[in-house]
């Protein structure tokens, strides 16, 4: 099991979302739902800790593995997220992703932390930083009014360009 007391978080985001506890858990954990807003990639998990996660490319092809660290429903849960990218979690290390779901009056305050066990550079979090806003926003959209917005999302250059540096080959590219 991985030891998550040695993840610092690098990327926190928060989100209101006019739904209940259980509707976002079930968006966030559900392949149907997360075909939706995830841009056609469809999440799969175990429901119990150390159970399987995996995140599916809208063609099948697995483009994220990991493990289930956290699972309390709908409150919280902890997953491990590595790219399925040759070398990159050798380079990179692994990636704790925590989804943090507390009532708030007619809302659900969402708390979504991307955390690392070593420092990692601007460059290679931007892609964090430009994708989860926008992830997050199309499951707010689509949970509070039946509609997934179009996003228009620019390639993460700086990521990609910085990955290359470091001599990981990206597929597609």
């Amino acid at each position: 099991m991985i030891d998550i007391n040695r993840f610092q978080p690098a990327i926190v985001y928060t989100i209101y979302i006019a739904a209940t506890p259980e509707k976002v858990w079930q968006a966030l954990t559900s392949a149907e739902f997360s075909r939706q807003y995830f841009s056609g990639f469809a999440v799969q998990l175990e429901g119990n800790v150390g159970g399987a996660f995996k995140v599916l490319a809208p063609d099948g092809s697995l483009h994220v593995s990991g493990e289930v660290i956290e699972h309390d429903p709908p409150r919280k849960l902890t997953i491990t997220w590595d790219v399925n990218w040759p070398g990159l979690v050798e380079a990179l290390g692994s990636t704790l992703v925590t989804y943090d779901l507390v009532p708030s009056a007619e809302t659900v305050k969402l708390t979504m932390t991307q955390a690392h066990d070593r420092t990692l550079s601007d460059d290679i979090l931007s892609g964090g930083r430009a994708g989860w806003p926008a992830i997050l926003s199309s499951l707010k959209s689509l949970l509070e009014t039946g509609k997934v917005p179009a996003i228009q999302m620019e390639p993460p250059l700086k990521l990609l360009a910085a990955l290359k540096e470091m001599g990981i080959k990206v597929p597609g590219m």
